[in-house]
């Protein structure tokens, strides 16, 4: 019997087993996620295959990214399917083809801004493209920074500090924009997203958020977005009910629509998670959720051992 998730206008049916990996292959964790103007879905991991690629029925159709990439985490792609992939094990956001061609890389690969300094790039984390194809990136691990560039590359202003203030950060793990211009950003260790214009002024922020970490916006006049939470990282509060992990799907102003998951704690049954890390949707609603699983699995499961595989894509299909 398969498995439903969601309400109202947003239930979704749990695909299980949906991509199909040769034997031996594996994604480990799946830090991201993307989708092209024909389904493909760009699978961004940190297996020995960097970069996947499926059709919508989840047969591989590619492979591309080896020796690339130290440590993926974020990837974004624009209206001509072109794919900004942004590594934070070597501080640096490529733009690259389907076909894995480097057109553009930001950042100097290998060589982390300092601690804190504000320049870009220390273990950046994800990327997001204005509608005139000005390129932000959440630099949020050894910075608290969002960097705005040009679509060449060349940094034009950055803004934000360390801290719970409006405009500050504490780990801006995500980041999204809509087609009018305005910057969304998982500032997850705050528990919020926060919305900025163009240029960086603070506007509003959505709270009732736990640890928001991956961030999707569903284009249209009035998006709505998915917010892939993380569960509890402290002992204290392991097995508190309600806190996830989840997906909760919003509207433009943050709203809740609807929360997948999370009730009671994370999980490998269908239809659980253990840390929603990369969201993307396709052509027709449904969901692909990329997670961190391996990474995540001491913090879900302090008192177990490691499985030897772990689940860490899914894909939920909307329901009509």
């Amino acid at each position: 019997m398969s498995v439903i998730l969601g309400s109202g206008e947003h239930r979704y049916r749990v695909v299980e087993d949906w991509a199909k990996l040769p034997d031996g292959w594996s994604f480990k964790d799946v830090a991201a996620v993307a989708v092209d103007s024909k389904d493909q879905v760009y699978v961004f991991n940190r297996g020995d295959h960097p970069m996947l690629v499926f059709d919508r029925d989840g047969n591989l159709l590619r492979s591309w990214g080896e020796g690339l990439f130290k440590r993926a985490h974020g990837l974004d792609i624009d209206r001509d399917d072109i794919l900004y992939c942004t590594d934070d094990g070597d501080h640096s956001v490529r733009r690259c083809t389907t076909e894995g061609k480097v057109e553009l890389t930001i950042g100097v690969p290998g060589k982390p801004a300092p601690y804190m300094s504000g320049e870009p790039f220390h273990r950046c984390t994800h990327t997001a493209l204005s509608p005139k194809g000005e390129i932000y990136v959440s630099d949020g691990y050894g910075n608290a920074r969002v960097h705005k560039f040009s679509p060449a590359g060349k940094l034009i202003m950055s803004w934000g500090s360390s801290g719970s203030e409006p405009g500050q950060f504490n780990i801006a793990h995500n980041i999204a924009t809509d087609a009018d211009g305005w910057v969304y950003v998982a500032d997850r260790e705050n528990h919020r997203v926060q919305v900025f214009d163009g240029n960086g002024k603070y506007e509003t922020q959505w709270n009732n958020l736990h640890r928001p970490c991956g961030l999707y916006c569903c284009r249209g006049k009035a998006p709505t977005f998915v917010i892939g939470e993380l569960g509890p990282g402290m002992p204290v509060n392991l097995k508190a009910p309600n806190l996830g992990p989840r997906l909760s799907i919003v509207d433009e102003k943050g709203k809740l629509l609807a929360r997948l998951g999370g009730d009671n704690g994370p999980g490998l049954e269908a239809g659980k998670f253990l840390a929603p890390h990369g969201l993307a949707l396709d052509s027709r609603g449904d969901i692909y959720v990329g997670e961190v699983s391996y990474t995540n699995w001491k913090t879900s499961f302090p008192e177990t051992p490691q499985p030897k595989s772990i689940r860490s894509l899914q894909k939920l299909q909307r329901l009509r």
